[in-house]
């Protein structure tokens, strides 16, 4: 296995352009290939879950062509995949795998839909009960309720309510009001118990209203698509910066400031963001690091306001953004007290188990964890233990957040650090950019 040793870092300064937003990169590619006309997507990612998805619609015969570096056009096919048939890789993206499910099964065709072998471990049960019980035809290749999966044509009758539970993965939810529209018939989504990482569905439901279909919801509980839904291409789609990617330089610049450091920049993402993580910006403004937002860019770092050379500790429910909460469970190692991410149950099925390998690595670089089902409490240590080995599990966010240890001015070893390919292949150079060696 490859590692990367990063060296002590004292400070971090400057500004960082953002890679486009995976989350909205793939809804766009999806529903642009669904569409009637053809969509010219500018700033999309590029990077392994995005080409899972390009891979997979290329499978389908959608034509999709380079019209210069991160401009795509992609070739609308009014709503049925060319191809009838396929075998799809998807990796370890479900932002491709869930959707795509959906998508097929609601369509009708005969497919295979794979991937590596943690999105076997993955939950996807929640969802094909969902289809099912509306007519789609779709049977485990392995294990029950986890991928693979084969898709077969089906009967879809929407005469009823689709139900779904919402407490496991907000993709589920994504998947179905992505799908639901091609059956040309009003219907209903209703939502089982709690619906965990909701600004998620909301950006789907504002990439579904760009293309033309838009979906009434009524609290976060019931979902109403119309009769008349049909994907139409707006012509041209922008893909904002990653907002999750935001948070790791917005971190670094919060660090720094505690030893006369930052401030640090992110382009890309900012007041105009449709994006849920974009309120990590709240996290450093309450842990007492200067925050500025305009329309397109962020700066974290301006001023630490805490006067005690450390961040205030935190106890916060995360719900809502599960994905920048990683980077929040780093900036408690440099707080005053100790901090609690609760209501993070959700990170039990990404990647990897979020929760388990947090409170491990965590513990190497010598904080106190203590660990439950949905919550993590992390008291930092007087000083952080140097040259640790970091494991990241094939998770792109292990590597990026524990990235940020080395600004505790300590050295440290990031395994596998070619897993931030997922969503952003040049994070370490991105890293290197804005910050200065020393201990």
């Amino acid at each position: 296995m490859s590692h990367l040793d990063l060296q002590p870092l004292r400070l971090a300064r400057g500004t960082v352009r953002l890679p486009a937003s995976k989350s909205i990169s793939n809804r766009t590619l999806l529903l642009a290939a669904l569409a009637h006309g053809d969509t010219c997507v500018r700033d999309v990612l590029d990077s392994d879950d995005t080409r899972c998805m390009l891979g997979a619609l290329r499978a389908l015969g959608v034509g999709i062509a380079s019209e210069a570096p991160g401009t795509l056009l992609v070739r609308g096919t009014g709503g049925h995949f060319p191809k009838k048939s396929a075998d799809l890789f998807l990796g370890n993206a479900g932002t491709a795998f869930r959707p795509l499910a959906a998508v097929l099964a609601v369509l009708g065709g005969d497919y295979k839909l794979s991937g590596v072998p943690r999105m076997h471990e993955r939950p996807i049960g929640d969802l094909v009960d969902a289809l099912r019980r509306i007519g789609a035809r779709i049977d485990y290749l392995g294990a029950s309720g986890y991928p693979p999966l084969a898709v077969a044509p089906g009967s879809i009758d929407l005469s009823q309510p689709v139900r779904v539970r919402g407490s496991v993965s907000s993709q589920f939810v994504t998947a179905l009001l992505m799908a639901l529209p091609l059956a040309k018939r009003a219907c209903t989504l209703e939502i089982e118990g709690e619906l965990i990482s909701k600004p998620y569905v909301e950006i789907t439901l504002n990439t579904l209203q760009r293309f033309g279909v838009d979906i009434r919801r009524q609290d976060w509980s019931r979902f109403e698509i119309p009769a008349a839904a049909t994907y139409r291409s707006p012509g041209e789609m922008f893909i904002e910066g990653d907002a999750s990617s935001a948070s790791y330089f917005l971190a670094a610049g919060a660090i720094s400031a505690l030893r006369g450091g930052g401030p640090v920049r992110v382009e890309g993402v900012g007041r105009a963001s449709i994006q849920g993580d974009i309120r990590f910006t709240e996290i450093v403004e309450a842990m007492g690091a200067g925050i500025h937002v305009a329309e397109n860019w962020i700066e974290a770092g301006a001023g630490a306001a805490t006067g005690s050379g450390k961040l205030r500790a935190f106890d916060t429910d995360f719900n809502h953004i599960p994905d920048a909460a990683m980077t929040a469970a780093i900036l408690a190692l440099f707080a005053d007290g100790t901090s609690t991410l609760r209501n993070i149950g959700s990170w039990r099925v990404k990647e990897t188990d979020r929760i388990a390998a947090m409170a491990t690595e965590l513990r190497k670089v010598g904080a106190t964890i203590d660990e439950g089902t949905d919550y993590l409490k992390i008291t930092p240590p007087a000083r952080l233990t140097p040259h640790a080995s970091i494991d990241t599990y094939d998770d792109h966010r292990m590597a990026m957040c524990f990235g940020l240890v080395a600004l505790g001015g300590v050295p440290v070893r990031i395994n596998d650090p070619e897993c931030v390919g997922k969503t952003f292949p040049h994070y370490f150079e991105a890293l290197a950019s804005i910050t200065s060696p020393g201990a």
